[in-house]
């Protein structure tokens, strides 16, 4: 692929997954631009679990240490009852010797942040709502709502699960009658959750921030359609989420509630003010032994406390001409697993290895790189939708929920390795890179996209070389 053969990538929506898929483009030298929604990068969220599925492609694009120093070692996931009591544990050390690495918990600003300073500060362009998109004379377009109007080859929608790419793609299709119904249905979802992180904390007053590794705890609501998990960071600060297990009825209301006020999955910031008032006496442990909820909020920034719903559904149309979705926008998964942000970076590195393998920009090229961009990804994808389902299961107050618990308690240790094992073979990186070396007893999958991006390295580096070799025999 010459330079005049690349293809022009328009990323909208700068995200992890946005932000992975424009590192790679720019280490691949394949022109792009990100636009995101919002005047300003607000640093939400609470905390991430990044393990095996991750750190090789971390490895790729930045000095390792950096991700390291700013994380922390997970080893388990205990959980407690309203008492501050301990139950059950669940052990992700055997993780390391499945995979040469440990599982890690790092605050989603710091990682967000570690992948933003990776991108030319001139290819992120912020308050760019998207109005439309479109294709025209080979060209992919977008409008956005500054009156900006910019042309591509390939149009990526990384905006999240209230995606305007989606609800533009989908809307043409829908009058083409190319449009799955399912796939016109509003996003369902059963929980919402407040989320944060602490300023700096006196590890004198929250000793357990003094331990080398993450301390993760999750508390059920005994009489109360509560959870509320909390996770240590290494820069003295206490990760939080707050989860509201709705019924039926009470997500319907909640969605009213939530579309009177924004246009995304998040709420204003009274909602979660209110949120916070409601449940600041639920107790956790940690601290002196009397420490609640309400006691991280109020050593939380108020502007950095949001409300969001945990949608959960898995679109089956990710693609159609010049454009494709990634991430929230066309899975969105329960936190519970921990693999929204993890997928999304996936289809990232598949996407950033099949683009880099194009050898023409053509409309039937770019096709036949979105179909198996989903062929590859979507059973991945819906293993890992299942896998959160049914961790979500774990934090909920009903049989279904004590099943999920008992079967955790009791599930034997060679079992357990064996679904680790299971979960650690997905380990993709980017095939146009330096590879990282393989470690652990598990080897890691190998899929059609890395691959493809191999083959063509391969075939470009000849292709160089050749040149560089009829170069000097001219000048001889």
């Amino acid at each position: 692929m010459t330079s005049a053969e690349k293809p022009t990538v328009l990323i909208v929506g700068a995200g992890l997954g946005g932000l992975s898929l424009g590192i790679l483009l720019e280490r691949a030298q394949i022109p792009f631009e990100i636009f995101e929604r919002t005047s300003t990068i607000k640093p939400l969220g609470s905390a991430l679990s990044i393990g095996p599925n991750l750190i090789p492609f971390l490895e790729q694009i930045m000095p390792i240490e950096e991700f390291f120093n700013a994380s922390k070692p997970m080893t388990d996931v205990q959980s407690f009852n309203e008492q501050r009591k301990f139950v059950f544990s669940s052990d992700f050390s055997p993780i390391e010797e499945l995979t040469g690495y440990k599982q890690h918990i790092i605050a989603r600003p710091v990682l967000y942040d570690l992948l933003l300073r990776r991108i030319p500060a001139i290819k992120v362009h912020l308050n760019k709502r998207v109005l439309d998109i479109g294709e025209k004379d080979d060209k992919v377009f977008l409008r956005t709502s500054d009156n900006g109007y910019y042309e591509g080859d390939i149009l990526i929608g990384a905006d999240g699960a209230y995606s305007a790419v989606r609800q533009r793609l989908y809307e043409s299709l829908r009058q083409k009658g190319q449009i799955l119904k399912s796939d016109l249905e509003d996003l369902p979802f059963r929980c919402t959750c407040l989320v944060g992180q602490t300023d700096v904390l006196d590890q004198e007053e929250f000793p357990q921030l003094k331990e080398p590794i993450c301390q993760f705890w999750s508390t059920l609501g005994e009489n109360k359609p509560f959870s509320w998990v909390t996770f240590t960071t290494n820069d003295s600060r206490i990760c939080w989420m707050t989860i509201q297990h709705l019924s039926k009825q009470e997500s319907k209301e909640a969605e009213g509630e939530r579309f009177r006020n924004m246009d995304n999955s998040e709420w204003g910031p009274i909602a979660a003010q209110s949120m916070c008032d409601d449940t600041r006496a639920f107790p956790t442990p940690g601290g002196n032994g009397t420490l609640t909820m309400g006691d991280l909020y109020d050593r939380t920034p108020k502007n950095l406390i949001s409300k969001v719903m945990l949608e959960e559904k898995v679109f089956e149309t990710w693609h159609s001409g010049r454009v494709a979705l990634l991430g929230d926008a066309c899975h969105k998964l329960n936190p519970s697993a921990g693999q929204g942000a993890v997928t999304a970076i996936h289809d990232a590195i598949a996407l950033a290895n099949l683009i880099y393998s194009l050898d023409s920009i053509s409309l039937s090229a770019i096709t036949r790189i979105f179909t198996l961009y989903k062929a590859e990804r979507y059973p991945i994808v819906l293993e890992a939708y299942k896998s959160s389902e049914f961790l979500s299961k774990r934090i909920e107050r009903s049989f279904t929920g004590l099943l999920a618990r008992w079967m955790s308690r009791h599930t034997p240790l060679w079992l357990w390795k064996i679904m680790l094992a299971k979960s650690v073979k997905y380990r993709p990186t980017a095939s146009f890179l330096p590879p990282v070396e393989v470690r652990g007893s598990v080897k890691p999958d190998v899929h059609l996209s890395g691959t493809l991006a191999g083959e063509a390295f391969r075939r470009r580096q000849e292709q160089q070389r050749g040149a560089a070799e009829r170069s000097v025999c001219l000048m001889t």
